[in-house]
């Protein structure tokens, strides 16, 4: 897959057939429009291309809304690389662009740039300066510039419509189960590890202190969650602590990982974590011994949990 910054160097003498969005986590109704893209694109021997945006348009123009996201630009990239994506278009998304009456994006930028043959796109896609459009003037468009629209319905995981909203509302209420449905994945958070005051390993319990790499990423709630780890390609499975270590009267919120069976040197090194399920909330204990032997429980749950679904 190739990845192209900013839409005025795309450059291709191939007609596309494109999508557009943001396409915050990739999620199962992403997938079933850029699916339809891809098999369209290969039967046609056109190019399948992704046009997305960053900063994501609510950070340009809602300034309070403090948006996280669910996946970065690159598990974004990896994601759409993994569904056949011929090209990803990033297109630095500002006022200026925003401002685009939607006569405009699509004679200059969907035609005359991009070189459309057709349009994938979802049943609620909106468009153009203050979100004017909508599918029906596209479609509209179409007929006048000669591209074809393909308008994909809704995506339901048990009657509820998937949206980038809603999963995000799942992480932060640590509904992993639900996560994992509206994903079609497990939710990940990737890090670099650090050095921490190696608490952990006094009580048998080392941890790995993660640095996430993204401060626009969400993060799950206070908490304990049964995780997998993937390190240099190899999977591991853990629990992992997400909070201010209130036992040890902690102030600062930390994130960190035990691996299970293992017993590395890790520091500086990546990790990757897929969130399984929440254990716990986070509790403050009377004692470290206190907090030693509800670890010992919570591991124990991990593991009859990783043994029900036969992972271990």
């Amino acid at each position: 897959m190739k990845v192209v910054q900013d839409i005025q160097n795309y450059s291709s003498v191939t007609k596309s057939i494109l999508t557009i969005g943001t396409f915050d986590g990739v999620h199962v109704g992403h997938q079933k429009i850029i699916k339809a893209l891809v098999k369209e694109a290969r039967n046609k021997k056109l190019l399948a291309n992704v046009l997305t945006f960053f900063p994501h348009p609510r950070m340009v123009l809602q300034k309070d809304a403090q948006i996280k996201l669910i996946d970065t630009l690159p598990e974004k990239e990896t994601f759409l690389r993994e569904l056949g994506v011929d090209t990803l278009i990033i297109h630095p998304f500002s006022k200026e662009f925003s401002r685009l009456s939607a006569l405009e994006f699509t004679r200059d930028i969907l035609v005359n740039q991009l070189k459309i043959a057709e349009l994938f796109i979802g049943y609620d896609h909106r468009f153009g300066k203050n979100r004017e459009a909508t599918v029906a003037d596209l479609t509209s468009f179409g007929k006048t510039y000669d591209f074809k629209v393909n308008i994909i319905p809704a995506q339901d995981v048990s009657a509820i419509t998937v949206s980038s909203t809603k999963i995000r509302t799942a992480i932060l209420d640590g509904d992993f189960i639900k996560v994992v449905d509206f994903l079609g994945r497990f939710f990940q958070l990737s890090g670099t590890v650090t050095k921490g005051q190696s608490l952990g390993r006094t009580i048998n319990f080392p941890t790995a202190n993660l640095l996430i790499d993204s401060q626009h990423k969400i993060i799950p709630p206070k908490g304990v969650y049964l995780v997998s780890i993937f390190y240099h390609q190899n999977q591991y499975y853990g629990m992992m602590n997400i909070g201010t270590r209130p036992t040890l009267n902690g102030d600062k919120q930390t994130i960190e990982v035990h691996i299970f069976e293992f017993d590395k040197n890790i520091y500086y090194s990546t990790l990757t974590i897929n969130f399984i399920e929440k254990i716990r909330d986070e509790q403050k204990f009377e004692s470290f011994d206190a907090l030693k032997k509800q670890l010992i429980k919570d591991k124990e749950i991990c593991k009859r949990n990783l043994s029900l679904k036969g992972w271990n």
